[in-house]
C-alpha cells in the first residue's frame, strides 16, 4: 500500500469516526436521555444539563479528528515524519488528557449536585481511563515522530 492509498484509507476511516459520533451525539443519547425521562420523570430535572455536559464532550473529539486528518494529509505528501505531525500529536494528547479530566470533574460534580448516580460515576470512570489512554498514546507518538523526524532530516543531509 502506497503512502497517497494509506492516507486516503485513513482520511475514510476518520470520515467513518465522524459520522459515527454524529450518530451517537446528535441521535442515540438524545433518544436515550429521553427515553430515560419519560421512564424516570423523577429525573427530568437532569436532562438538559447531562446533555449539555455530553455534548461538551464532542468538540475535544471533533478537534482531534480534525487535527488527525491534517496528519493524514502529511502522510499523503511522504511526510509522515516531521516536526508538524509530532506537533499535531502533541495538541490531540493534550485535547484527550482534557477532555478527560473535563469528564471526571463533570461526572463530580454532578454527582454533588445529585443528578448523578455513584454507579454510573464509578462505570464512567472507564471513559476517563480511555481517554487517558488516548492522551498517553499520542503523546508517545508524538515523541516517536519527532526523534523520527531529526533521524530523517540528519539522513537527508548526508546524502
Amino acid at each position: 500500500m502506497g503512502q497517497k492509498s494509506f492516507a486516503i484509507w485513513l482520511k475514510c476511516m476518520i470520515a467513518g469516526v465522524c459520522v459515527c459520533l454524529l450518530a451517537v451525539y446528535g441521535m442515540v443519547i438524545p433518544i436515550f436521555a429521553l427515553n430515560v425521562r419519560a421512564v424516570y420523570p423523577e429525573f427530568s430535572y437532569c436532562f438538559w444539563p447531562w446533555l449539555i455536559f455530553l455534548w461538551i464532550t464532542a468538540l475535544p473529539c471533533y478537534g482531534a479528528l480534525g487535527l488527525g486528518w491534517r496528519i493524514t494529509s502529511n502522510i499523503g505528501r511522504d511526510r509522515s515524519f516531521c516536526d508538524e505531525n509530532a506537533r499535531l500529536l502533541k495538541v490531540i494528547s493534550f485535547l484527550a488528557a482534557g477532555d478527560a479530566a473535563y469528564f471526571f470533574a463533570g461526572n463530580i460534580v454532578l454527582l454533588l449536585l445529585n443528578m448523578n448516580h455513584p454507579g454510573i460515576a464509578l462505570g464512567l470512570l472507564l471513559v476517563v481511563f480511555a481517554g487517558a489512554a488516548v492522551a498517553a498514546a499520542a503523546a508517545a507518538l508524538s515523541h516517536l515522530v519527532k526523534k523520527a523526524a531529526v533521524l530523517q532530516e540528519q539522513s537527508d543531509l548526508t546524502i
